[in-house]
């Protein structure tokens, strides 16, 4: 039998559960350094502001997946648009369908608030994922994503 997944909004006592899940997800992105410290905290600030969502997938008590959300102003587009991060699966639970829900909460989210577009980040190398976004009708762009650490 399969467990039900819910879709919800990420609570403080799931911060454990999100620091593991995100050291899974930067385990494969070159960018990243697992950082339970760092990731908590933004965590914590993600949770603190009023343009931003950590949604969690949860089955049978326990947290088996997260995306988060957040918007910005799109001068290209002239409205909103929602840049979603930090998708991310349990490994056991892949390809139950659970990544596409929490996509699709995060978008019902972003169009709750007006937004017009959607954007997403993935390691380039994470070839599984990118595969996963083409088939959900994300389109790739010719953008490059550039940064550089302020602190």
């Amino acid at each position: 039998m399969t467990a039900t997944v819910t879709i919800r909004e990420g609570r403080p006592e799931d911060s454990a559960a999100l620091v593991a899940l995100l050291a899974q997800l930067f385990a494969i992105e070159a960018e990243f350094a697992i950082d339970p410290a760092a990731q908590a905290r933004g965590l914590d600030l993600l949770r603190s502001r009023a343009d931003a969502m950590i949604l969690v997938a949860e089955s049978d008590g326990f947290v088996v997946g997260m995306c988060t959300v957040q918007l910005t102003a799109s001068t290209a587009r002239g409205g909103l648009s929602a840049g979603v991060e930090d998708v991310v699966v349990d490994q056991p639970y892949r390809g139950r369908g659970i990544g596409r829900a929490l996509l699709a909460a995060a978008e019902a989210w972003a169009r709750r608030r007006g937004a017009v577009r959607i954007a997403l980040l993935a390691d380039e190398t994470n070839l599984r994922a990118l595969d996963f976004y083409d088939r959900l009708g994300v389109t790739r762009t010719r953008l490059v994503w550039l940064a550089k650490a302020l602190d």
